[in-house]
């Protein structure tokens, strides 16, 4: 019988029950009427997992449940194999213990505002952990962040109370620019009340009906009427 391991797989090879060797990509004959040799397959490609909502107390004492989103890969198939007798229920576990060391360790805020910061976290030291599975993670992601129905709705109106704050500083920021530049236009015209006249004969040329310039000037009168 002709067994094929194809590019993105590993053969294992077994003799007598035994194992011999990885085989690359390739074709391999096995003689099933001895049955000494048995070739195991192996998937490395990239695999993806989801971890359902883990239920966890935050640092300020709040409970929440957190998914996460992992990349994995086989690097070492022996040992995946060979080693451990269900790697993928290893690397589960696994991950979610550093989920809930990483999420214990910051308060709920911290949790909300730097979601990426604490994937990093996770990964970080999730990977040592799972080399001894020979596996080698390449991503973790935090993936959904589900808190309890008075809790959201708490964060919720936070969120929305530190918009209209930022809004109305805008706002503010506006109105102190306008009341800055009528004080150094009125510095500008205190100090050059030629400026002033000039701006009334801008506004006189730009007249198109009946109007009247009235100056505080008792030197300056000026009046313009169309019929």
């Amino acid at each position: 019988m002709r067994i094929t391991v194809f590019e993105y797989e590993r053969g294992l090879e077994y003799i007598k029950g035994r194992f011999r060797r990885e085989l690359p990509p390739g074709q391999y004959w096995v003689t099933p009427i001895f049955g000494s040799r048995v070739i195991r397959k192996v998937d490395v490609r990239s695999q993806y997992v989801s971890v359902p909502g883990q239920e966890i107390l935050t640092a300020d004492g709040l409970s929440l449940k957190v998914s996460l989103s992992v990349v994995y890969e086989v690097v070492s198939p022996e040992i995946a194999i060979n080693k451990v007798a269900a790697y993928s229920t290893a690397l589960y576990k696994t991950v979610q213990d550093g989920l809930r060391e990483v999420v214990s360790e910051v308060t709920m805020e911290e949790l909300l505002m730097n979601r990426n910061i604490l994937s990093r976290q996770i990964l970080e030291r999730t990977t040592p952990a799972v080399a001894p599975l020979g596996l080698r993670l390449t991503q973790v992601s935090i993936k959904d962040l589900m808190l309890p129905g008075k809790l959201r709705d708490l964060y919720t109106k936070v969120a929305q109370a530190k918009q209209e704050g930022i809004a109305q500083l805008e706002r503010a920021r506006g109105e102190t620019a306008a009341l800055r530049n009528l004080a150094n236009a009125a510095r500008m015209i205190n100090d050059n009340p030629n400026l002033l006249k000039l701006r009334w004969l801008q506004a006189l040329e730009r007249s198109t009906g009946n109007s009247f310039v009235v100056s505080t000037n008792p030197s300056v009168e000026e009046r313009k009427t169309t019929a």
